[in-house]
């Protein structure tokens, strides 16, 4: 019988769904495992980790290959060195974070490739946890250069992704060596984006309401369509929504709009109405006449219902837009969130995204948080240890939701 954490490859747009190999389906005792990592952690000016999300991500299927006796080696990128090596951007500040919860030694190396890093993996013991230096010190990793790609290879027997952040990229870490081991399999935390992203949202309990914010409708047009397919309700916010606000012939001021793609929003709420599908948008605005972003300001405020006057500009949703989606949130089933309601990172526009981040939390519905912004919003907002699934993927998970296929995935061993 299946666990409900048998991952599935699903296509949003067939519905056909792939089972992808795990770690659960191998005996790791004495291999050598090329475990891809998402270790991307924002590092402050003295090399401090300032969020650990996905280190602690990750500790699971660590855990698991070390314990069934497995020599695990790490790989992944952090930042975008462009093939040279950025000393801050090395991967040596991870090592002790990652020992910590371990609570294990966790060995370093220099690099990724060559005959030192190879003498040293070899000699690796049972359970022994190693860390690569940063994939991207060398240009080929982008690239998927077939080189590189058999350089890491040398390193191990075995692969497994468990890097969801990195799996709709083609690179010689998440695609190249993939093909070049064998067996190769997900990790528990790919596993779980697999089960939330797709089954989730494929089938999920009604009403499944989904809220989109962030800036460009450009940007989910084709999470847009395909969740059209899905969902009961979509909520509308961010500054894509002064778009939709022109296709209904508002004046929006100077706040952020994409005046070339009205014609897409206006198909937006056309096929909203033929499929049945509840669209709400925002029925008031917070604008302002000066913001700052770099000092974290703002001018003058007001709420404004209908048109933005010149020279002002969108910045939050309104109180009455606030109670408006928090009350459709309230009673749904399955919400998915992706993109903020406003610009949040000011104090005085980041009331209605952690209105809604509350209201999420506060709800009996599975909840998805699809990544990026979302996650940053809820976890700012204190709910999130109160939501039931955060993803680890921005891009990721917005090709996914869109019924990309993830190369990263796709490599993976299918039973």
């Amino acid at each position: 019988m299946e666990s409900s954490l048998t991952p599935r490859h699903t296509n949003l747009k067939t519905d056909q769904a792939v089972r992808v190999g795990t770690i659960d389906d191998i005996d790791w005792k004495g291999r050598k495992v090329l475990l891809r990592v998402d270790f991307n952690v924002p590092l402050d000016s003295s090399g401090g980790i300032t969020d650990d999300t996905r280190i602690n991500a990750a500790i699971p299927t660590i855990r698991k290959l070390s314990e069934e006796g497995a020599s695990v080696i790490l790989a992944s990128h952090l930042g975008r060195p462009n093939g040279e090596r950025v000393p801050e951007m090395s991967l040596s500040p991870v090592t002790p974070a990652l020992a910590e919860r371990l609570g294990n030694p966790v060995l370093f190396l220099d690099d990724c490739i060559g005959d030192d890093v190879e003498n040293v993996c070899r000699e690796l013991e049972e359970g022994q946890v190693a860390l690569l230096e940063n994939l991207r010190y060398h240009s080929g990793e982008t690239k998927n250069d077939p080189e590189f790609a058999s350089a890491l290879s040398r390193l191990a027997d075995s692969y497994v992704n468990d890097a969801f952040g990195t799996a709709h990229r083609a690179h010689a870490s998440t695609y190249g060596v993939a093909k070049l081991l064998s067996p190769k399999v997900s990790g528990y935390l790919i596993q779980k984006e697999l089960e939330f992203l797709g089954e989730k949202t494929s089938s999920p309990a009604r009403p499944f309401v989904v809220i989109l914010g962030g800036a460009k409708v450009s940007d989910k047009i084709n999470v847009i369509e395909a969740l059209l397919d899905k969902a009961d309700t979509i909520i509308i916010g961010g500054a894509m929504a002064y778009t939709f606000a022109l296709a209904r012939g508002l004046a929006v001021g100077d706040s952020l709009n994409e005046p070339d793609k009205v014609d897409l929003a206006n198909g937006i709420i056309r096929k909203a109405e033929e499929k049945g599908v509840k669209l709400l948008l925002p029925i008031d605005t917070l604008i302002t006449n000066s913001l700052d972003f770099g000092e974290r300001t703002l001018g003058e405020t007001q709420v404004v219902e209908g048109d933005i006057p010149e020279g002002w500009e969108g910045v939050d949703i309104g109180p009455k837009t606030t109670e408006l989606f928090s009350a459709e949130v309230a009673d749904s089933s399955t919400v998915l969130w992706n993109g903020p309601m406003g610009v949040f990172e000011i104090e005085d526009s980041s009331k209605g995204t952690f209105a809604v981040a509350r209201a999420v939390a506060e709800s009996d519905a599975m909840s998805i948080i699809g990544g990026g912004d979302s996650v940053k919003a809820i976890k700012q907002s204190g709910c999130g240890e109160r939501v039931s699934f955060m993803s680890t993927g921005g891009g990721a998970s917005l090709e996914f939701l869109e019924g990309k296929e993830l190369p990263g995935v796709a490599v993976l061993d299918q039973t």
